[in-house]
């Protein structure tokens, strides 16, 4: 009976893990940079992968990866516009398992970034760690201008 419980009790610990990393949180970010356009794929989902300036507060902002899925009858983030000036609104989970410093976002960890206009330069020697969100189509509300 004791050994039935501790398993029950681990299956819905487990369960609530579950939930709450997939918890969506409402983000408004600017693109910097696409680091990672995968070719799209007319059967399967695809993604692209940018560094974008998140807005945690007014005048305060910090660098996140941002991982966009999307299916073959959607459209790419970068589609709306690489432009810095544009600050979109998303819905996006966050991922610990994909957090890279700036240096290893990229294929096989070589940086070879589509900047957005007018974006900043990314400074590549930057040992600080991403925070990684991943949204899709379905969550991506708006640019805003």
């Amino acid at each position: 009976m004791v050994a039935v419980s501790g398993i029950v009790a681990h299956e819905s610990a487990a369960a609530e893990l579950h939930w709450q990393s997939s918890k969506k949180e409402h983000l408004k970010v600017r693109l910097v940079a696409l680091a990672i356009a995968y070719p799209r794929s007319s059967y399967f989902s695809s993604q692209e992968v940018f560094v974008a300036e998140q807005e945690i507060a007014k005048d305060e902002t910090r660098l996140v990866k941002l991982v966009y899925n999307f299916l073959p009858y959607q459209p790419r983030l970068s589609g709306y516009a690489l432009d810095y000036s544009v600050e979109h609104d998303i819905l996006a989970a966050r991922d610990p398992s994909c957090d890279e410093t700036l240096g290893q976002v990229g294929l096989q960890g070589q940086p070879m970034f589509k900047y957005a206009i007018d974006s900043p330069a990314l400074d590549l020697k930057a040992r600080r760690s991403l925070r990684c969100y991943q949204t899709s189509a379905e969550d991506y509300n708006k640019p805003l201008h």
